[in-house]
């Protein structure tokens, strides 16, 4: 039973590691994937872009270099891609929101956590009903 309890507690550390690898992971594909996007990528600066780019190819190879880190360094990583991601992408919403003083109402759910999955797609409209669309819903 004391086994048990000590595996239990490594296995739910090395479950937290994975899943802040994989988080980390799973943001820098996405931005990635976002900024070269062909509804993105024509409203985001050559600047910027390389900037986004540069960066998660950083933090790919990082990840690649760095398979056994602990879960505190792939968090310190987050940190630093979301540093460096979301002032360009809170800038792209903005631009995108055209009218004077942006869309009434603000943002779609009002992009709680953040932007791990990009820009939204498909749904320009859906903001005017109250209450979560089915996209926003985990």
């Amino acid at each position: 039973v004391n086994d048990a309890e000590k595996y239990k507690e490594e296995d739910g550390k090395q479950k937290d590691r994975i899943s802040a690898k994989n988080g980390l992971e799973s943001y820098a594909f996405n931005m990635k994937s976002t900024i070269e996007d062909e509804k993105v990528k024509d409203k985001v600066s050559a600047e910027d872009k390389k900037t986004i780019l540069d960066k998660c190819n950083e933090v790919i190879a990082w990840l690649d270099a760095n398979q056994s880190a602990e879960k505190e360094e792939y968090e310190h990583q987050q940190k630093e891609v979301e540093g460096v991601c979301n002032p360009i992408i809170t800038k792209l919403y903005q631009a995108a929101g055209g009218a004077p003083g942006g869309m009434p109402g603000g943002m779609p759910g009002g992009m709680p956590g953040g932007m791990p999955g990009g820009a939204p797609t498909g749904d320009a409209g859906a903001g005017s009903g109250s209450g979560p669309t089915i996209e926003e819903v985990d």
